[in-house]
């Protein structure tokens, strides 16, 4: 298959913008049945978080990474878990308020940081320069990065499966309320580091304000006659 028109490149045709194109099918197949059947929405919704992994490997082995694909991937996490949330919130109607925040801190924080990034010329939301955050440095290594998007992912879908069956037990203990406790404080955990991105990204955007405003400055300035 060509990913070419002419001499330019089909950025949309990219193996990893292919991938994201079927996430995104597998995440609205997953949002149409969270009412009414719970085994083809959470294995709809898994697969396609899992696929989250793929594109990434995808885009290395291809060298296919872009800032189109960089946005289509943050959207469709974003979207994804916000449709669940949603469900949670319908099912857990007593809880919807942390639902609610949720949603909002993961939304706007990851946001206005991609947005940023991407003022500031990164090819990657996940790229760093050596003066960056050390959290964030530490938060996006591949191992850490992955264990925190699967115990965030994994909470609030054993939530969701939990409205329907307490699903296998061991001792009497249901596995997906063992997995909900375990992983909740991981999902605690990831929505402060979501703030956190907040907190660079306000940064960074300030320090590009400045510089615009400098620049600015020094051009009307020059305009003056001498």
């Amino acid at each position: 298959m060509s990913t070419a028109i002419g001499n330019q490149e089909n950025i949309f045709l990219f193996v990893p913008n292919l991938i994201g194109y079927g996430r995104i099918v597998l995440a609205v197949i997953a949002f149409y049945f969270m009412q009414t059947n719970y085994v083809i929405a959470g294995w709809c919704y898994i697969i396609s978080a899992l696929l989250d992994a793929v594109d990434g490997h995808a885009a290395r082995a291809f060298n296919q990474s872009t800032k189109f694909g960089a946005m289509l991937d943050q959207l469709t996490d974003r979207c994804g878990t916000m449709g669940l949330l949603v469900a949670l919130s319908y099912f857990y109607p007593k809880y919807m308020f942390w639902f609610q925040l949720s949603m909002a801190i993961d939304i706007a924080c990851h946001w206005i940081y991609l947005h940023t990034s991407t003022l500031q010329g990164k090819t990657s939301h996940k790229f760093f320069d050596p003066n960056d955050n050390p959290i964030m440095r530490l938060y996006y290594r591949k191992d850490i990065l992955t264990f925190m998007c699967c115990g965030n992912e994994l909470f609030y879908s054993a939530l969701y499966v939990l409205y329907f069956t307490n699903g296998p037990t061991i001792l009497g203990l249901s596995l997906l309320k063992v997995a909900a406790v375990l992983s909740a404080p991981v999902a605690f955990v990831k929505a402060l580091i979501s703030l956190l991105h907040a907190y660079v990204a306000a940064q960074n955007l300030t320090i590009i304000d400045a510089a615009e405003r400098e620049n600015n400055r020094k051009k009307e300035l020059s305009k003056k006659p001498e």
